[in-house]
């Protein structure tokens, strides 16, 4: 049976560059024909990321200020991406964090979902999102309960959901009663490799907002005087970050790309103390030849390999941290080992396997046989699992 040729590309946003941003960069690769729609995009990033690209916004990109604030727009997403026109498509990829998936196609349309998560503000990390306090209680009785009656409503309109990690499929389960595959998303192999020379210092690559935990790291390198510890992104917690902070910690704020793989090169090790749908820190880190520490749930886990790429923590505490950061400063990793665990998900991997999996799916779903039933048969993809 033919390949789909009629595609759209679904995307929840594009005003920043990250990891899921990058996924659907390599999906456009698959299909550089299909239209990408999205909520709201930033020119600038698409002039730089994704030139000559079908851009279709939704009218909120006209609001004032919606590029800005988007954020806040969060409980008008549902009704902008209902809006869309999407008949007439062999085949809809959607790439979702949010509100993506909830696209409506026709019944005869192929909608593959690559999930990176549930949304991660109505489900299970909505008190590292909102706190516990007044504000939580006001916005779960304004408009987060009805968020997540939307998102388990619309889960029935994906035909096959795609999951960056077990970690991810597991709460696509809980949450959607949906099986997923698991395909880890595409690492740049050929960009971020490995360098000789000494390593300098222990790195993080975050947000700072509180679930990252990076406080847990400010505080454990008080410890460690003359190790320095530095810190890549920005966040609303970085001025209360720095008055704390031993001297021992530099604040790089954002950096470009050459910058970041260099600072990856000349780690002891990367520090990822959040749970992480995937942790492409890690990965990025693997790929440069160099080790991580973790904390002991999420993503992350499905990368790292224990004592021969980098530590798992039993928790994320300031003494379980020092006592990682005093073995990594002892042991002895090889750089080898460590960039052959990712050697596997690199782009051009990533996109052939995405294709022979729509391949997969199409061929079935023209017959009109359910495609979470099928899942099994997919043992032969070397890195797709159920």
């Amino acid at each position: 049976m033919p390949f789909p040729e009629r595609v759209a590309l679904v995307h929840d946003w594009l005003v920043t560059w990250r990891g899921g941003e990058r996924v659907l960069a390599v999906l456009h690769q698959i299909w550089p024909q299909a239209p990408v729609y999205t909520l709201i995009a930033d020119p600038s990033l698409l002039a730089l990321h994704l030139p000559g690209v079908q851009i279709r916004p939704s009218p909120l990109q006209v609001w004032p200020g919606a590029r800005r604030y988007f954020r806040w727009l969060l409980p008008w997403f549902p009704y902008w991406v209902e809006r869309w026109d999407l008949s007439g498509y062999d085949l809809i990829v959607s790439s979702s964090h949010c509100v993506a998936k909830g696209v409506i196609p026709d019944p005869d349309t192929l909608h593959v979902c690559y999930i990176h998560t549930p949304m991660r503000y109505v489900w299970d990390r909505r008190f590292d999102y909102w706190g516990h306090g007044i504000r939580y209680r006001l916005l779960e009785y304004a408009f987060l309960h009805r968020l997540r009656r939307w998102d388990t409503a619309s889960a029935p309109r994906v035909d096959l959901f795609v999951a960056n990690s077990r970690f991810v499929a597991r709460r696509v389960r809980k949450y959607y009663g949906r099986s997923a595959l698991v395909l880890h998303p595409p690492i740049r192999t050929d960009f971020f490799q490995p360098a000789d020379g000494t390593p300098e210092h222990f790195l993080i690559v975050s947000a700072l907002v509180p679930y990252k935990r990076v406080e847990v790291a400010v505080e454990a390198f008080r410890a460690f005087p003359r190790v320095p510890l530095v810190v890549v992104g920005d966040g609303p917690l970085r001025r209360a970050l720095q008055r704390r902070a031993p001297p021992n910690v530099r604040w790089l704020g954002r950096v470009d790309d050459e910058e970041l793989r260099m600072l990856y090169q000349r780690a002891y090790a990367v520090l990822l103390l959040a749970v992480e749908d995937f942790g492409m820190v890690v990965a990025e880190a693997h790929a440069c030849g160099r080790p991580a520490i973790v904390g002991p749930r999420g993503g992350a886990l499905e990368v790292i390999e224990p004592d021969v790429t980098g530590i798992v923590l039993p928790e994320v505490s300031v003494p379980a941290l020092q006592a990682a950061i005093d073995r990594v400063l002892t042991a002895r990793f090889n750089k080898d080992v460590i960039r052959a665990r990712v050697e596997s998900l690199g782009e051009a991997a990533f996109a052939q396997r995405f294709r022979s999996l729509i391949q997969w799916a199409w061929t079935r779903f023209r017959v009109g046989r359910g495609l979470d039933e099928e899942l099994r048969l997919l043992d032969r993809f070397p890195q797709v699992v159920d």
